[in-house]
């Protein structure tokens, strides 16, 4: 073999040797780079995930947080509307009191008017029974009053005071009048005051 073919052969080598080497840098390069990308992706996609997830953990806390105030809410709704209840129950108990309290009252006030009934009964029996009797007893004490002026010649006055006797006596010749205070005096004094007055005379 001469020596430009063993150097054709060794350039050939060399050559052969880099265009390996370019081919394997390059493959080496591109898996470098695909590995970046794949790496890159990976990445990317945990960033996502950590986002989405952040995210789900936020809304999650401010929904339990809502729930929470709604729990809240609601006990004091429940509070409330049991002392609503409470004090209803309170009030009907006072209304059944109130309603027994006036059944007890009606029950008295209905005896008490059956009583004032039979009362008005008897008052309406015994005015008739007055009236019966004023109707014979008038004309007789009218009879008397009658014939007492003519015998005494006194006329009293109806219209005075319970202890005052007051009237007027007509003499022949002058009329007398009579103020006594039966108070002060006894029924025989003032009878005998009147009689006093009367012309015995006959």
């Amino acid at each position: 073999m001469s020596q430009n073919e063993t150097m054709h052969d060794d350039d050939l080598e060399k050559s052969g040797e880099a265009l390996i080497e370019f081919i394997k840098s390059s493959k080496a390069e591109s898996a470098l780079r695909g590995a970046r990308e794949k790496l890159q992706e990976f990445f990317d996609h945990h960033i996502k995930t950590k986002k989405t997830t952040t995210e789900l953990l936020n809304g999650l806390v401010h929904a339990e947080e809502v729930v929470g105030h709604k729990l809240l809410d609601l006990e004091r709704q429940k509070s409330q509307i049991s002392q609503e209840i409470e004090m209803m129950e309170q009030e009907v108990q006072r209304s059944l009191s109130k309603s027994q309290i006036l059944d007890s009252e009606q029950e008295f006030l209905q005896k008490e008017l059956e009583k004032l009934r039979d009362a008005e009964q008897e008052i309406q029996t015994l005015q008739q029974e007055v009236d019966e009797d004023t109707t014979e007893v008038i004309p007789s004490a009218i009879y008397v009053a009658q014939l007492y002026y003519k015998v005494t010649k006194i006329k009293l006055e109806v219209d005075t005071e319970p202890h005052i006797l007051r009237g007027v006596h007509y003499g022949a010749d002058v009329a007398t009048p009579i103020n006594i205070d039966t108070s002060t005096r006894s029924p025989c004094e003032v009878s005998d005051d009147l009689w006093n007055l009367v012309n015995t005379e006959w």
